[in-house]
């Protein structure tokens, strides 16, 4: 259990709420400007960014059904996993932003409405995930357990729509890779 120290983890988990998507929202507005050139192959991060997103997704259930049958231990290592590969996909898909930049693939399919929906939706949710997600492990782990339960019951759904929605744009967008 981390000894509660809001006056220094509350500033760092807002901080880092706010630079990592302007960061990304940079990498994204300003490609051309912010990529690294390489002749290497990294076709396989879209998929392998789905496996982190389907695995995560696995973990959140399997985190919220232990702990729903009093399994706190098991809980917090399977959450604890889903944040760590959760910041693995975050890293992943940053490095991708700035080596395939020049390889944008655009979706074709017909159920474009469908993909834009899914896909506008996932990328503003996962803003609000990272300060939801910390914030639940922050107060999980000072032991402050009402506040944990407060908090996720916006950060649960919200984190398992962003990581089940992060394989399906990669479902819709697959065959264009």
């Amino acid at each position: 259990m981390i000894k509660k120290k809001d006056s220094v983890f509350v500033p760092i988990i807002i901080t880092l709420s706010i630079v990592i998507p302007i960061a990304v929202a940079a990498l994204m507005m300003f490609s051309n400007y912010l990529h690294i050139n390489s002749d290497s192959d990294y076709s396989f991060l879209p998929l392998f960014h789905a496996i982190l997103n389907g695995t995560t997704a696995i973990l959140l259930f399997c985190g919220f059904v232990l702990i729903k049958n009093k399994k706190s231990k098991l809980h917090k290592i399977s959450m604890m996993t889903a944040f760590v590969l959760s910041s693995v996909f975050l890293l992943s898909y940053v490095f991708s932003k700035l080596v395939l930049n020049h390889a944008t693939t655009k979706y074709l399919g017909e159920y474009i409405i469908t993909y834009r929906f899914i896909l506008i939706s996932h990328i503003l949710l996962s803003i609000a995930v990272l300060p939801l997600a910390l914030f639940s492990m922050y107060r999980g782990l000072t032991g402050e357990f009402e506040k944990h339960k407060n908090i996720v019951k916006w950060t649960f759904p919200i984190w398992m729509y962003v990581a089940i929605t992060g394989v399906m744009v990669y479902l819709f967008m697959a065959p264009y890779y």
